[in-house]
């Protein structure tokens, strides 16, 4: 039964890098999540249909077939930090800064276990900071942030509901500071 009730959720995965893509993409896909590949913090943005909102002109038709945000069903966003072009952290910004996006969670992932950066994608609303290469014990994490944006959608009062998800999150590997994890 629990893998029926996690199916309905739909991860977007972010990394221009093949191998760790297939990899995060498997891991997800393992934990019965419906996974969407994308190579880059543009296409991730054109899969959400941020980039056509922005633009004023007529775009060429999109390679996804869902162009607009408002059709795209998407639960949380795990990108890698380190990205030619857009990065993961301007992803982060993009997405937060969206009035129908800002509630989808962000994960960053990095190889790069750098404290200030680190910090500064935790501050900026990513949920969670994974070091690369990212394992099944991290994918199980990811859970209770998918409850959480669920429940924003349909609970107005959510900070109830998020202290609630805190005092029964599983056993947490990492240090917690105000209920962040940080490597």
């Amino acid at each position: 039964m629990g893998m029926v009730a996690e199916a309905q959720f739909h991860v977007l995965a972010v990394d221009d890098s093949n191998l760790d893509r297939k990899l995060i993409e498997r891991l997800l896909k393992t934990s019965s999540y419906h996974v969407t590949a994308v190579d880059s913090g543009s296409k991730a943005l054109e899969f959400l249909g941020v980039l056509k909102d922005e633009q004023n002109q007529a775009n060429p038709p999109s390679v996804f077939p869902n162009d607009h945000h408002q059709d795209v069903d998407v639960n949380l966003i795990i990108t890698d930090y380190c990205m030619p072009g857009m990065t993961g952290y301007d992803l982060l910004r993009k997405i937060k800064e969206s009035k129908s996006l800002k509630d989808i969670p962000v994960v960053i992932m990095s190889s790069d276990n750098i404290p200030s950066r680190i910090n500064r994608c935790l501050e900026e609303g990513a949920e969670e900071f994974f070091l690369k290469p990212v394992q099944l014990s991290d994918v199980n994490k990811l859970r209770p942030h998918l409850l959480k944006g669920m429940a924003k959608e349909s609970h107005p009062n959510i900070d109830k509901i998020k202290a609630m998800e805190e005092t029964h999150s599983p056993d947490r590997t990492r240090t917690n500071y105000n209920g962040l994890e940080v490597a």
